[in-house]
């Protein structure tokens, strides 16, 4: 039985930061490694792992979205942070190389965060991100 649960996601903020090497790295700050767990344990299944995909978003490029998964597919690539287990699918891992993912616990601000310091708006409204290689000069 497959189980996901959609969790909502706000972007974070632009800025430049230096490459990480050749492996795909995604960080989860302590607030929300410990949401996750604790989302995961409300569930009450026995394998839960968090699910970081992209989506197509408003006029061109990508948003992140993020799920609790408890099935893994031929295609995901498994990465261990701290004590979640990350699902990305093979296809996506450039873009989520350098995300990091945090918990707001601020009234109407409350939720995930994903930054990728890698990414550039593509577009005027804010919503959509992309890589810079990607990016229309």
């Amino acid at each position: 039985m497959r189980y996901t649960e959609r969790i909502g996601s706000k972007k974070g903020h632009i800025s430049n930061d230096g490459a990480r090497g050749g492996m795909t790295m995604v960080t989860l700050t302590e607030r929300a490694s410990a949401k996750i767990r604790e989302l995961i344990a409300q569930a009450n299944v026995p394998e839960g792992y968090l699910r970081i995909g992209v989506q197509p978003s408003c006029c061109s490029g990508f948003s992140y979205g993020l799920a609790l998964d408890t099935e893994r597919r031929d295609d995901d690539r498994a990465i261990d942070v701290a004590g979640v287990t990350v699902l990305v699918k093979e296809g996506e891992l450039r873009y989520v190389d350098g995300v990091e993912i945090d918990y707001v616990d601020d009234g109407p601000e409350t939720g995930f965060t994903v930054f990728n310091p890698k990414l550039v708006p593509s577009c005027g409204c804010g919503a959509s991100y992309t890589l810079p290689e990607e990016a229309e000069v």
